[in-house]
């Protein structure tokens, strides 16, 4: 760096209220387009980042993935300098309007500075150094390291210096903020809208519609309930500012509505149906705790559209293959046989499955379980790119371990008259790096949320068994 202080050359008031970002490798390997993410702040590199960006290079993993096009963006900024990189690089241009700050890189050896119980030859040191430096270099600047590292940052804060966790993957900073997918109604909905409203038969159903200022707030395919003297349990159609339709549900409750042999057992997971079987929702979001019955309601839905309706051709089931414990190395065989030990809550959920029928026997089970497999096909997340689904219903379980860009590569495949449902439990996630908050699956919850072909809703209820659910709520 050369030594007229470039970073603090535009010494005004603008420049003291901007602050300097400096990027661990984590950073960028999480949101490959980070840099330009700062706004009208300044972004500082430093040189242990590029050499730990070259080091994950190499491979087939989303990890790896992300360095090069770390690599690449870099590339293109800094062949578009016009000027010495010791003053910095504009980002305006580069990042298509969207930062207005300039990118610093470390262009001159900077000394450590670290107190003398730290290894000065560890990366995360060495970036903390640079941190150290530019902080005494600038004592009128806000210079701020951000990381996933948790670690990091509390060393880095030990140090006295400014430390973040990358916020601007986040779609929100609460869950409790999620989107549920239904509204619950005042007790006095009837006496406010009941005036002038419109009520007519369609289809079986009985159809809604009203105005008011309750419309503005409603979404499309949300659920709307009001239980006491005038239960109603509806969802939404049509809405605008003025106006809002409403169409009462189907009783997934009822035996005689029964999807496979399987009725709903609580009122969220009749919503769930309601969205898993209507054929204009082309994707569906499930969330909820472990044994809310996400899998075994997409299940069952996705077998009696495959084999009794056949509106769809097969079912096609895929996960992140994330292990809990250790990895339990390469596994021989087939795609299929590769994925079968991720695949034991299919399993569980066939045998449910195949138990609902009470009238066959042994051999017609036999018979019904080979027929169910072989309409259900297990793929690998890995060979996803590329392929389109034509005519399928296809099951992502445990998405919360998705990003959301592995998110758009997957519900991009779809084609028409492809149904896409997306099961998870975003208090589970085990991929590193991937809070709640940012995690592929409410990404989508929130970005679908009121498009007309989509729905969600939180199951809120385990109907696993007694054991498990005194587990989830004691442990």
């Amino acid at each position: 760096m050369a030594h007229q202080s470039p970073i603090g050359a535009n010494n005004d008031a603008a420049a003291t209220a901007c602050k300097l970002f400096v990027l661990d490798t984590n950073v960028l390997m999480h949101d490959p387009t980070s840099v330009y993410r700062f706004e009208e702040h300044d972004v500082f590199l430093p040189i242990m980042t590029l050499e730990e960006l070259d080091d994950h290079k190499k491979g087939l993993s989303e990890i790896a993935r992300n360095a090069r096009q770390v690599t690449r963006t870099l590339d293109e900024i800094v062949t578009s300098a016009n000027e010495g990189i010791e003053q910095g690089i504009a980002l305006y241009e580069p990042s298509r309007k969207l930062a207005s700050g300039r990118l610093f890189l470390q262009t001159e050896a900077i000394a450590s500075e670290l107190p003398a119980g730290l290894p000065t030859a560890k990366a995360d040191n060495q970036i903390m150094a640079v941190v150290i430096h530019l902080q005494r270099r600038y004592p009128e600047r806000s210079v701020i390291l951000v990381s996933k590292d948790i670690n990091m940052r509390i060393k880095a804060r030990i140090l006295g210096l400014q430390a973040q966790d990358y916020f601007n993957d986040k779609v929100l900073e609460d869950t409790d903020l999620l989107y549920s997918g239904m509204r619950e109604l005042t007790p006095e909905f009837w006496d406010e809208y009941g005036q002038g409203m419109e009520s007519w038969k369609q289809d079986g159903r009985t159809m809604y519609r009203f105005k008011g200022p309750l419309c503005a707030q409603l979404l499309a395919n949300q659920f709307l309930i009001q239980e006491g003297e005038k239960p109603l349990h509806a969802i939404v159609r049509e809405v605008s500012a003025t106006m809002a339709e409403i169409e009462t549900l189907t009783d997934y409750t009822h035996a005689r509505n029964s999807v496979w042999g399987i009725a709903a057992r609580n009122r969220e997971q009749n919503f769930a149906l309601n969205l898993l079987m209507n054929p204009e929702i082309d994707f569906v979001t499930l969330l909820g705790q472990a044994g809310t019955g996400k899998t075994l309601l997409a299940l069952a839905a996705g077998l009696t559209q495959v084999l009794e309706t056949r509106r769809y051709s097969e079912i096609i089931m895929t996960r992140v293959t994330v292990p809990v414990g250790e990895d339990i190395g390469f596994l021989p065989g087939t795609e299929e046989e590769k994925m079968g030990p991720w695949m034991g809550a299919l399993e569980d959920n066939l045998e449910v499955l195949n138990k609902s029928d009470e009238d066959a026997g042994d051999w017609g089970r036999a018979a019904t379980h080979d027929l169910i497999r072989n309409r259900i096909k297990i793929k690998s997340l890995n060979f996803m790119r590329g392929r389109t689904f034509l005519n399928k219903f296809l099951i992502i379980d445990e998405a919360q371990n998705l990003t959301p860009k592995q998110m758009k590569t997957l519900i991009t495949r779809a084609g028409p008259t492809t149904k896409v449902i997306c099961l998870g439990n975003i208090a589970q996630i085990d991929t590193p790096y991937l809070t709640e908050g940012s995690s592929g699956l409410a990404y989508v919850v929130d970005r679908f949320k009121g498009w007309q072909h989509a729905g969600h809703i939180t199951l809120q209820r385990g109907e696993r068994s007694r054991l498990a659910d005194h587990a989830a709520e004691v442990l």
